[in-house]
């Protein structure tokens, strides 16, 4: 078994930083082995204008480690109002690259998201006439749809719809969860892709109940059946382009993950890249995790490669229960880590 794993540096292709003292505390763990991220834009308000999203990346790159060449990407908030003006303006001007479609009440920060698709139809036609990729996050919110099925539904529902309307729109399906999922991605026109969590690939639906209730694998959307987990391993470790790493990294303090309406998210930043090359290495397909990791995005989205590298030591570490992290200006902020206690055989040098 290889003792070094030597990548070209990877890039994250969905996570949140959140913003404020949040930001500055959790930013460096995605800096530290990531080129590039697609930075989600469900703040409270949500980036809907250049203005705020050029505000937002000032906010960020003021947080970064000195010397970080971190870059991060940004998107617009999709809402039934956004002006399709301003979406070309800001694609345009490069400030940012994809717009984000949350359906309304769907995960955090979700409320402005999009209740009716058809509403949204001539930002959908401006993005798909100037090459914008649409991000989505793709469960129905109907109450009477089961939270296991709501993804199958919306592809069912909404995307193969959508896809007809648009079929030139550049199209990833995000955190996807299921092997309905994977088989429509896999069988759906070249520009249509999905992003594959850490948390998806090492947890089942059975992880949320273990010994009690877990909130620290609370996310949405939530895992599922062993058989769809499995069956994104096989996805993800395929080879196949149109899979490629997005962690959904999404950090909240521990006291509002444990508390009675705790938030749903996974804090899987600090060890990211350590946790899928894990998965790569249990599924003996090593030698794909840089394609996975490094260049299916970027040819995605028409970004160069990353010219620099990253080096994995076969060192078995533990993860810490807890991070004390702390912001810009020392305030303490406890979060808990994706793996928290357990011991991973590789890590970042």
């Amino acid at each position: 078994m290889p003792a070094t794993i030597r990548l070209r540096q990877p890039d994250d292709w969905h996570v949140h930083l959140r913003d404020g003292a949040m930001l500055e505390a959790v930013v460096g763990a995605t800096a530290r082995q990531f080129g590039r991220a697609i930075v989600m834009p469900n703040l409270q308000p949500p980036i809907t204008t250049v203005a705020a999203a050029q505000a937002y990346g000032e906010r960020i790159r003021r947080a970064l480690p000195a010397g970080s060449g971190f870059q991060p990407l940004l998107t617009a908030y999709l809402t039934e109002t956004i002006d399709p003006r301003e979406v070309e303006a800001g694609f345009r001007q490069g400030v940012w690259v994809a717009c984000k479609l949350y359906p309304a009440r769907a995960t955090t920060n979700a409320e402005a998201g999009v209740g009716d698709l058809m509403a949204i139809t001539p930002v959908l036609e401006t993005m798909e006439r100037i090459g914008m990729p649409l991000l989505i996050h793709g469960e129905v919110t109907d109450p009477e749809i089961d939270i296991f099925d709501r993804e199958a539904v919306f592809i069912e529902r909404h995307l193969a719809p959508l896809l007809q309307r648009h079929p030139g729109l550049k199209v990833v399906l995000e955190h996807i969860t299921t092997s309905d999922a994977v088989d429509f991605v896999r069988s759906g026109p070249p520009q249509l892709a999905a992003t594959i969590t850490p948390h998806h690939l090492h947890i089942n639906r059975n992880a949320m109940f273990r010994g009690g209730l877990r909130p620290d694998f609370y996310c949405l959307p939530v895992a599922k059946r062993e058989l769809h987990r499995l069956a994104l391993r096989a996805a993800a470790t395929s080879g196949d382009p149109c899979f490629f790493l997005g962690t959904d990294s999404a950090p909240h303090a521990r006291s509002a993950k444990e508390s009675a309406c705790g938030c749903a998210g996974i804090f899987n930043a600090p060890y990211a890249i350590e946790s899928y090359a894990a998965v790569f290495e249990q599924e003996g397909a090593l030698e794909r995790l840089e394609a996975f990791a490094s260049e299916h995005g970027p040819r995605f989205y028409g970004l160069p490669l990353n010219p620099g590298q990253i080096i994995l030591e076969r060192r078995p570490h533990a993860v810490d229960e807890r991070l004390a992290l702390t912001d810009a200006a020392g305030a303490p902020v406890e979060l808990v880590p994706f793996h928290a206690g357990e011991t991973l055989t590789w890590q970042l040098v």
